[in-house]
């Protein structure tokens, strides 16, 4: 998970995780890494349009969205 995180903060590429805030909501976000700051994320949220901090241990799961259509890829 860690790596993918990483590769959006270089690349600057939107990055889709499963988040759960402290209370025990679910959310699914669409981020762009700024920054990996030791047990947190500082991102740019685009569901909220603003920056946000999220903690790394409340990330459920990541993964780039792949904008390929199935069976038309090239």
């Amino acid at each position: 998970m860690l790596r993918l995180l990483q590769e959006s903060c270089v690349s600057k590429r939107p990055i889709e995780v499963i988040y759960m805030a402290d209370n025990g909501s679910v959310t699914q976000r669409s981020i762009i890494v700024n920054e990996i700051d030791g047990k947190a994320i500082k991102v740019w949220c685009l569901l909220r349009n603003e920056k946000r901090t999220f903690k790394l241990n409340n990330i459920l799961s990541c993964g780039f969205k792949d904008i390929r259509k199935r069976g038309l890829a090239q």
